[in-house]
């Protein structure tokens, strides 16, 4: 904070001095101090020194571009609004494309909002982009020389160490199969690895367990600073989100092969393709880092194939034997339920570890993986690796071209209320209607809740900082040499100590800033004072008033029924699955829409996540919600590529009793959705999900007395498949029964 602080005092003080005062340009002077101040410290701008300079730098074209803009619409009030409400959402809505887009929006609006007003001067344009020019210039050399800030820990090294995790996980997975004791670590250059495990036998008591579900949670985008999110419509960032939702499917399906393990095995075969699993994991870990091997996905695919033809050759399927031990631990159904269940999920986790180096190689602009999707079913998992740059962007912008995104809400709310303001300043003629537009936009928050909290603090301080002001200009009068000598250590001030004081402290101590700036530039009395506190109230009574009208309640508005949605397409992309692998039914575009939704919802609570809420407002595990949704997709994505159309069922009969099961499950996810939007429901979905699982458990014994064969052995697949849907969706379930009620 006393770093970024300095350089951006320095940038600004240095260009507004020079041209002030050195060269006789006001206007210039101006906009070089604004310029490092509004992307300095109005905008947020991450990373290390030199990505910090490369992302001013390729801001300047389109602040140039702002203000030329700004400058020619001023010649009428109602233009420059026109113009306001066109620049204000474009530039809001280009938040889509990442999380550094997000954090240049309010800087970049300035960039307009300075130059629309009077005096219409475009005789003063050169003198505007160089005076923008010449800040930016100043602010980037700071980045780079005053200080210069290191390189964070960025997203690659978060999914490394999660890989990593996993793959200690796995070698454990590996033991509790082959029922051995776990083999010690291999050993590596790098970060530690999980801790060496416990004699405990239960998951939930382990380290390894334990670090793993630690790493895992740490690659929740809720966990992590926005800058490093990896959430641009690019390939790269989205192989980066698929890397860490395939993670996230991978450790699910291991701790379940740990559970399994006792009472399915020994399972030399199931062993050693969890082991194959943790060493792809180890690979994709390695991989993942710009400095690392390119993985291959060719051993793990020949120990899937390999296990494949073993598991369905005579007595491959169901073990002959069992201990007294797997049959205590296997309980009602005996080992043969648990040891086509053990070998289910391994080969499940073997194609999560499969999928997961295909989005690591992708990360590393290797060549895509061929896309054997069959045609009916696409777009394919990893459909971004085949498509140009320009195109994904197309695809961001117009699927988020809806009242459903927050992204175009947001957008929708800030040039709303920008235009509205600079309407209001021409039509009251307010002087240094500049400051409107600022409060406005500073001030305004995603719910009209959290806008209304900043109001009494915003106008405490704004009266504050108007009475030091005042003061300060009636005592010393109209001597710049006293306010060019005081406004360093001001500007100090108020970019270090007063925003952590409070929101009261930065506005105070901000409008004396701007007191003292203006005072070089123009005489000025007491009474500018006096119009910085009407502007700052103008400006944040029509934040308010933006809030009210347009989606007040913010993320909380609908994130129930966004979840009761997400839930139901979940439900549709499963049944589709099943109708598909059984030869029931097309694909008629389910998993696509079920993926999207997932997205449109972990937006929606990331941003309820950023609002203050009643305590009851956290009845449902929503992160819970947008799991199951994504483990539906990724569960999903492998056995359609594993499972040809119409083999998961061994005749008519079994498909239609399998499709069956299917809606069954499908109807404990709509069930849910319905008791999150009104829990009068939840018993119907107690009773829903109860019967689901019973039913589900039944098919498995069932599955025993057939012989193994691929059908037979694809429709325990599923079963497992949809059993740990069922475990997931629990997992709601029981957060939003036991909870308050959440936002409605």
């Amino acid at each position: 904070m006393v770093h970024r602080a300095v350089r951006v005092t320095a940038a600004a003080c240095a260009g507004f001095y020079t041209f002030r005062y050195g060269l006789d340009r006001p206007v210039t002077a101006t906009y070089a101090l604004f310029g490092a101040v509004a992307v300095g410290v109005l905008a947020r701008v991450e990373g290390g020194a030199r990505t910090r300079a490369r992302t001013l730098l390729l801001t300047l074209p389109f602040a140039w571009a702002l203000v030329c803009l700004g400058t020619v619409l001023a010649v009428h009030a109602w233009t420059a609004a026109l113009g306001m409400a066109g620049v204000g959402f474009a530039v809001a809505f280009a938040s889509v494309g990442g999380p550094r887009l997000v954090g240049l929006t309010n800087g970049l609006q300035l960039f307009y909002i300075l130059p629309c007003f009077p005096p219409y001067a475009p005789d003063t344009l050169p003198q505007r982009l160089t005076g923008v020019t010449v800040g930016l210039l100043l602010l980037a050399a700071a980045e780079r020389l005053l200080w210069p800030e290191p390189s964070p820990t960025d997203y690659r090294a978060r999914v490394a160490l999660a890989a990593r995790a996993l793959a200690r996980l796995a070698d454990l997975a590996a033991a509790d199969c082959a029922g051995r004791p776990p083999a010690a670590p291999p050993s590596r250059a790098g970060p530690p690895s999980a801790p060496p495990p416990v004699s405990a036998p239960a998951p939930p008591d382990n380290p390894a367990d334990e670090r793993a579900l630690a790493l895992l949670d740490d690659l929740r985008f809720s966990r992590i600073p926005m800058m490093e999110r990896p959430a641009g419509p690019g390939a790269v960032d989205r192989a980066l989100t698929h890397c860490a939702t395939t993670l996230r499917f991978i450790g699910a399906e291991l701790l379940r092969v740990r559970r399994l393990g006792p009472a399915g095995g020994p399972y030399p075969e199931a062993a050693g393709l969890v082991t194959a699993t943790a060493d792809a994991l180890r690979a994709a870990g390695a991989g993942v880092r710009t400095d690392g091997p390119v993985p291959s996905a060719a051993p793990i695919e020949a120990r899937i194939a390999a296990f494949e033809a073993t598991r369905t050759s005579p007595g491959g399927g169901v073990p002959t034997t069992s201990t007294d031990t797997t049959r205590k631990a296997a309980g009602p159904g005996g080992t043969a339920v648990a040891h086509l269940a053990l070998g289910t999920l391994a080969l499940s986790a073997a194609e999560g570890a499969r999928f997961l180096v295909l989005a690591t190689r992708t990360t590393r602009h290797a060549p895509p993986p061929p896309d054997r999707t069959p045609p009916d079913q696409r777009p394919g998992p990893f459909w971004y690796a085949h498509e140009p740059a320009a195109l994904l962007w197309w695809r961001r912008v117009r699927g988020n071209l809806t009242p459903e995104s927050v992204y175009f809400r947001n957008a929708l709310r800030t040039a709303g209320a920008l235009s509205a303001a600079r309407l209001v300043v021409g039509a009251l003629d307010l002087t240094h209607g500049f400051w409107v537009l600022l409060a406005t936009l500073t001030l305004m928050r995603t719910s009209a809740a959290d806008t209304r909290m900043t109001l009494r603090p915003a106008l405490a301080g704004t009266a504050g900082g108007a009475a030091v002001t005042a003061a300060l200009l009636i005592a010393v009068g109209e001597h710049p040499v006293f306010y060019a000598a005081a406004l360093p250590p001001t500007m100090l001030f108020a970019f270090t100590i007063s925003p952590g004081l409070g929101l009261a402290w930065a506005q105070g101590t901000f409008t004396v800033v701007v007191a003292m700036v203006f005072t070089q530039l123009t005489p000025a009395g007491w009474r500018l004072a006096e119009a910085r506190l009407i502007d700052v109230a103008t400006g944040a009574t029509i934040g308010i008033l933006a809030g009210f009208c347009a989606w007040p309640r913010g993320g909380g508005q609908d994130l129930r029924r966004r979840t009761a949605e997400l839930l139901d397409r979940s439900a549709a992309a499963l049944s589709e699955t099943v109708a598909v692998v059984t030869g029931s039914g097309p694909a008629r575009g389910a998993l696509r829409r079920a993926r999207h939704s997932a997205l449109l919802t972990e937006a929606l609570y990331a941003q309820y996540r950023s609002e203050r809420h009643q305590p009851a407002g956290d009845g449902a595990n929503w992160q819970a919600a947008v799991l199951t949704g994504q483990h539906t997709v990724r569960g999903a994505e492998p056995l359609l590529a594993r499972i040809p159309p119409g083999t998961a069922a061994v005749g008519p009969h079994a498909a239609a009793a399998l499709v069956d099961r299917a809606d069954q499950v499908a109807a404990a996810f709509r069930r849910q959705g319905a008791a999150l939007l009104e829990p009068v429901r939840a018993d119907a979905a107690d009773r829903a999900l109860a019967e689901a699982h019973e039913a589900l458990h039944e098919d498995r014994v069932t599955a025993t007395r057939t012989p193994a064969d691929p059908t037979s052995l694809h429709t325990v697949d599923v079963t497992l498949w949809l059993t740990g849907l069922l475990d997931d969706l629990a997992r709601v379930h029981d957060s939003a029964r036991t909870a308050p009620a959440g936002p409605h």
